[in-house]
């Protein structure tokens, strides 16, 4: 799947998880309905902006409510962010119930959006209407497990609904089978219904029977809502929804939306509370609701980093403190972890090569099987950065004016990215090995990087891409 903002994102069966900012939607956030309804759309766009910053690939738009001109909303709103390049670099989602307010969305957003979403609640007919007009406008599609009897909420249902919705998308619309995206129920868990108790189940089974069986298309949902039962209680919720994605990212689920404020890291997940959350989750024992019900509320209300308790990992070795603050993305003490590992070392470079990239490779190790998300590993690198920029003047400290240079390299981050923390480490790590570096910086566009290689006859070129 291609979709784009000022920014192509391209999703393949090699790609992460997609994480969708959930938090300008009306319906979820009671900050931006007040700041739609007040018409402060510049702090509004904060929150949009808040999102990208922290990770978000793609942003979901919902201006869905009673009180306000919706049309009007998504309309103005899409404008003000196409002014915004940081905002408007990634993806739009845009979210309604009313085709009105997403054909008027569809006409004014840049690039090659979302459409959240269509089913067959109102029939055939009406839902080949609405994708003929959407393939129209060039977007990809949201399809929720939804037909004239209602709600898909067990594995058969959302099987077939997803099957039929498929073969008339693909069949009769032509629709390119790339650009949907199948959002098969996430329904609460824990509920103490009986009917209720495969909720989760039922969805990660779905999910990949659909991958396996519908070439090319794409799997998402709404995350928080499988810990729905559990509001007022984030210890809880964080961690279910953070198991949740854990399995269901496992069986083809590559789309999300979700607040990255309310993940835990799995592996940091206490070994009690998970065995009762994975109870409940793949319901394997009949008795899980209830015990999970009496466990949480031993937890609620628990601080995680501000109580004491919570600091004890100042007390590990360096190493340790080192990898654990990369994970959590913990930059209080980074500086001062720096300077430890620097005067234990020859060369301020070995922190680098050493204890920092320790602690990374172990974010990558995590990223890679789904227990960390896109969100934590931003806050990850924006610690490695932290303690690179206060080594850094060390490292060139120790450079001899009169050592002849290996050779000269050209780094750059090209233009459609702005992430640049892979980059600055190697480029540190050739300098303090006697390589000239020149960095140009993020967002180069490439006619620049093949000019300025010729002109300064660079030996290599590395490049995020």
């Amino acid at each position: 799947m291609k979709l784009s903002g000022l920014e192509p994102l391209l999703i393949t069966p090699e790609s992460n998880f997609i994480n969708v900012g959930e938090r300008t939607n009306v319906a979820g956030s009671r900050k931006f309905l007040r700041l739609i309804k007040e018409e402060k759309y510049e702090e509004a766009l904060a929150i949009a902006r808040h999102q990208v910053d922290g990770g978000a690939q793609i942003i979901d738009i919902n201006m869905d409510d009673g009180l306000i001109d919706g049309k009007k909303a998504m309309v103005r709103f899409l404008n003000l962010i196409a002014a915004e390049p940081d905002i408007a670099r990634v993806p739009i989602m845009i979210d309604s119930s009313k085709w009105e307010i997403i054909e008027a969305g569809l006409q004014v957003v840049q690039g090659k959006a979302v459409v959240n979403s269509i089913s067959l609640k109102e029939g055939e007919e009406n839902f080949i209407w609405e994708a003929t007009q959407i393939k129209r406008y060039g977007a990809a599609v949201v399809v929720m497990a939804f037909d004239e009897v209602g709600q898909a909420d067990t594995f058969q249902r959302r099987i077939e609904i997803a099957e039929r919705s498929y073969r008339i998308l693909v069949d009769k619309v032509k629709f390119p089978s790339e650009d949907i995206i199948f959002d098969l129920n996430i329904f609460p868990v824990a509920t103490g219904m009986e009917e209720h108790r495969r909720n989760a189940i039922d969805f990660i089974e779905a999910t990949r029977w659909v991958r396996q069986n519908l070439p090319n298309v794409s799997v998402s949902g709404g995350v928080s809502n499988v810990s729905f039962s559990f509001r007022g209680n984030n210890t809880v919720r964080e961690a279910m929804h953070s198991v949740f994605l854990y399995y269901a990212i496992q069986a083809g689920m590559n789309i999300g939306i979700v607040n990255p404020a309310m993940l835990e890291v799995y592996d940091d997940i206490p070994p009690a509370l998970l065995e009762h959350i994975e109870d409940v989750i793949l319901d394997r024992r009949d008795d899980a609701t209830e015990r999970l019900l009496d466990f949480a509320e031993t937890v609620k209300g628990k601080k995680k980093e501000e109580d004491g308790k919570a600091l004890a990992w100042r007390e590990l070795p360096l190493q340790e403190r080192i990898t654990h603050a990369l994970v959590k993305g913990i930059d209080t003490y980074i500086i001062e972890d720096a300077e430890e590992a620097r005067l234990s070392v020859s060369a301020p470079i070995a922190v680098i090569e050493g204890h920092l990239m320790i602690g990374m490779n172990v974010v990558g190790d995590l990223f890679g099987v789904g227990k960390m998300f896109l969100p934590q590993v931003v806050k990850s690198a924006r610690v490695m950065k932290k303690a690179v920029g206060y080594l850094n003047p060390f490292i060139e400290a120790t450079k001899s004016a009169s050592q002849k240079a290996l050779g000269r390299i050209l780094m750059a981050t090209v233009k459609g990215d702005v992430h640049d923390i892979g980059k600055n480490i190697v480029s540190v790590v050739l300098g303090c090995n006697n390589y000239e570096i020149i960095d140009l910086g993020v967002m180069v566009p490439p006619e620049k990087i093949i000019a300025t290689a010729k002109e300064q006859n660079v030996d290599a070129i590395g490049s995020v891409v």
